[in-house]
């Protein structure tokens, strides 16, 4: 029964958010852990091993949430996390990273088995955490504009071929669309430098972990805070956008038990994915029930990908930025603006909500801890100042009050007043 559920729920939708969100994970930041490891010292083997390690059981991760919960969540790494390990490799050696890695891991479960993550991110507000996602996540559109001037023909036709089919062709997600445009126009123009395309397979590689008090300090902690205030954060504010209650407890706990596993193969962290979330929930994957296929689909193939990293990489290393960063761009659009409206349409925690924005979108970083989880801390601070009064019960309330019933009770309110 479950398998038909499945097989009934994916379709070109489903299948098509879920590749879209598979190039984004697989090409960016699979070249940050490739340079990283390079700058780093490590041997082609243990950058082979690091990346099957964060793809494979990423996807696995994936795979498991999203079909146990009916949810689109989708597994993956936290690409501030490898910046983070990167400066780390050279002062400590290999084994000693794995056992930091371990550690962080040791410390994100230990949260989640308490409770204490669910706790937080109920009683923050709504509107503070849309904010902190739009912040976070505008770049991404930004950057789709951008990528216009650095190739019109390219970026311009994405765009241009979403815009058409969101109009004209119904049956057929906007964002396929505009890839397979992209892919098209970048394969004519020969934009690909499959020249020097050389692929060998090569064997995972087993590490056995050292312990390091310096290791630990400098990037276990900084680690786990990253998993924990940063990359789950942004995909449970994602997921509560669209409408779904995240199984917060179960994704902090699932992931620190898959990322201990692949911590034994190089992978540094594993973790709920924020802009891979995004993907696979947006309004553009279909009816809400059936796009926690497209984080599956996203799943199977991160884990492809990290079996044959080896040999795919180069293909990777080949395809135009630009594709990227245009077609991640569009597939954004539906969650911004989601999250926008969730984030202002109501008169509580306004101020809250816009130095969240603010501090998302200006991607400050302290001791190592990226801006999603300053933005949070820093709009709960200027909140207590300034909208203290927010904090009751009812003021939470009203803040947190689905935008399509509020609509519906502000449309009332006339017909109320007129019979009165």
């Amino acid at each position: 029964m479950l398998e038909n559920k499945v097989h009934k729920h994916l379709n070109v939708n489903t299948i098509s958010s879920g590749t879209v969100a598979t190039i984004f994970g697989c090409t960016g930041p699979a070249l940050i852990i490739i340079g990283g490891a390079a700058s780093g010292g490590l041997t082609h083997v243990q950058t082979i091993s690091w990346l099957f390690a964060v793809y494979f059981f990423s996807g696995l991760l994936g795979i498991y949430l999203s079909m146990k919960y009916r949810q689109p969540i989708s597994g993956a790494h936290s690409i501030a996390g490898a910046v983070l390990v990167t400066g780390a490799l050279t002062h400590f050696s290999f084994n000693e990273v794995i056992g930091a890695f371990l550690v962080a891991n040791i410390i994100v479960f230990l949260l989640g088995l308490t409770g204490l993550i669910e706790k937080v991110m109920k009683w923050i507000p709504l509107p503070i955490v849309m904010g902190m996602i739009v912040g976070v996540m505008i770049r991404f559109a930004t950057e789709m504009v951008t990528s216009v001037t650095l190739s019109p023909l390219i970026a311009g036709s994405a765009i241009v071929a979403f815009l058409l089919s969101s109009r004209f062709i119904k049956k057929i997600p906007p964002v396929l669309t505009a890839l397979i445009v992209a892919l098209f126009i970048a394969l004519i123009t020969k934009e690909f430098q499959l020249g020097n395309v050389q692929s060998t397979f090569v064997l995972p590689q087993l590490v056995m972990p050292s312990f390091s008090l310096d290791a630990i300090v400098s990037i276990s902690i900084p680690l786990a805070l990253l998993i924990v205030g940063t990359e789950n954060a942004q995909a449970t504010g994602v997921l509560m956008a669209q409408g779904y209650k995240p199984p917060i407890n179960a994704m902090t706990i699932s992931g620190a038990i898959v990322g201990s596993i692949a911590a034994f193969f190089g992978g540094h962290a594993i973790n709920i994915a924020g802009p891979m979330t995004a993907i696979c929930s947006s309004d553009e994957t279909g009816p809400k029930e059936t796009r926690y296929a497209a984080s599956a689909v996203n799943g199977v193939l991160f884990a492809t990908f990290g079996l044959l990293a080896a040999l795919v990489v180069p293909f990777v290393v080949a395809m135009p930025k630009v594709i990227i960063v245009s077609i991640a761009g569009l597939a954004m659009l539906g969650v911004l603006l989601t999250s926008l409206k969730n984030a202002f349409s109501n008169n509580k925690f306004q101020m809250g909500a816009f130095f969240a924005l603010i501090i998302g979108m200006s991607g400050v970083k302290f001791f190592n801890i990226s801006a999603p989880f300053w933005a949070i801390i820093g709009s709960l601070a200027v909140s207590f100042l300034i909208e203290k009064d927010h904090f009751t019960v009812k003021g939470k309330e009203k803040a947190e009050e689905p935008v399509e019933k509020k609509e519906k009770v502000e449309r009332l309110e006339p017909k109320m007043e007129a019979s009165s």
